[in-house]
């Protein structure tokens, strides 16, 4: 049963073709799903109104953060489908929507530590992945 094809009394905001409910189990207060109410495993399946339909409720989310909090936010959506449905993977597609601040609890825990992950792109790399779109 996917949780997301019957969210009951959860749903906070929707339009025809999405919802938007809290993340539970949650990063950060504040921490919301946007789902397309059909159930779509691949974010490539969803169709142009469904899309859009996200998008807007993304925005509206994230216009709602910069009025009443003043800040930014951050925009993830995670397809792995090796990784086995559970908790924390659910097997719908769905953008995770959260507000952010200058230093908050995710720069603390997270971002201040990714920096390690950037490196400079090389132009060898940049060939070997642009090839992967042709």
């Amino acid at each position: 049963m996917c949780p997301f094809c019957d969210p009951k009394d959860r749903v906070l905001k929707e339009n025809e073709y999405a919802y938007v409910l809290l993340s539970n189990p949650r990063k950060v207060e504040g921490h919301f799903l946007v789902i397309p109410k059909r159930h779509v495993e691949k974010p490539w399946e969803m169709n142009g109104e469904e899309a859009s339909a996200v998008m807007e409720l993304i925005f509206f989310v994230q216009k709602k953060f910069e009025q009443k909090l003043g800040g930014g936010s951050n925009v993830r959506e995670n397809y792995m489908p090796f990784l086995p449905q559970g908790r924390t993977k659910v097997n719908h597609v769905h953008y995770h929507v959260w507000p952010r601040q200058f230093e908050d609890r995710m720069y603390q825990l997270v971002d201040k530590h990714d920096k390690q992950l950037f490196e400079d792109l090389s132009e060898e790399e940049h060939d070997r992945a642009a090839k992967l779109l042709d």
